[in-house]
């Protein structure tokens, strides 16, 4: 079995790392690291046609991502991290599901500017939350361009201009559907390029 067949056996059932022990979590990294060592694309930034599109969550340590599912009855859905290489976006889109009609999103967009060939900065720029109903939900690429035409969201829409809103990630591991990515938090996160 493959380094990459290795990683996602070992990351199936643990729902994007809310169920992994902390032996999961052990052997995930291990995963990880072994593939890691066998990047086909080791300067990822300068492969933007590789990067582009709309990557979906499949294993985090994130804390903060984790802790979306902390709402009673509610659940995460998929979170998606969106990368819009010509205007340097981004846009992490969490679901929130479990009760009909209170559906919801959870949705940040930021700028990124690449530091090194597999670092980039990021900079938070906008929050957007609320009933997928209400702000009109239907897709990923339909919320970017409600973002991106400006639309105003209710109830939570608003600008985040603080230092504190602000991060790297370095990609790891790129190559046509898988991405690894480790965070100035110490997380790291396995996405999965969607089809088109």
């Amino acid at each position: 079995m493959n380094e990459k067949a290795k990683l996602l056996e070992t990351i199936a059932g643990k729902n994007r790392g809310l169920l992994a022990s902390e032996m999961d979590r052990v052997r995930v990294l291990s995963a990880i690291e072994q593939l890691e060592d066998h990047n086909p694309n080791p300067n990822p930034i300068k492969t933007p046609e590789l990067l582009e599109g709309n990557w979906r969550l499949l294993y985090t340590t994130s804390k903060g991502i984790l802790g979306l599912d902390r709402f009673p009855v509610l659940q995460l859905g998929q979170i998606y991290q969106c990368i819009r290489t010509e205007e340097a976006k981004l846009y992490n889109i969490a679901e929130i599901v479990g009760v009909p009609f209170l559906e919801g999103i959870v949705s940040v967009s930021a700028r990124f500017e690449a530091t090194s060939d597999k670092r980039v900065q990021v900079k938070f720029e906008r929050y957007i939350a609320g009933l997928q109903r209400l702000l009109g939900y239907q897709s990923p690429n339909k919320l970017i361009k409600d973002i991106e035409t400006g639309k105003k969201f209710f109830p939570l829409d608003f600008g985040l201009e603080s230092r504190e809103q602000q991060g790297w990630l370095e990609i790891t591991y790129l190559d046509d559907d898988l991405r690894i990515g480790r965070g100035n938090e110490g997380s790291v996160f396995v996405l999965s390029k969607e089809k088109k």
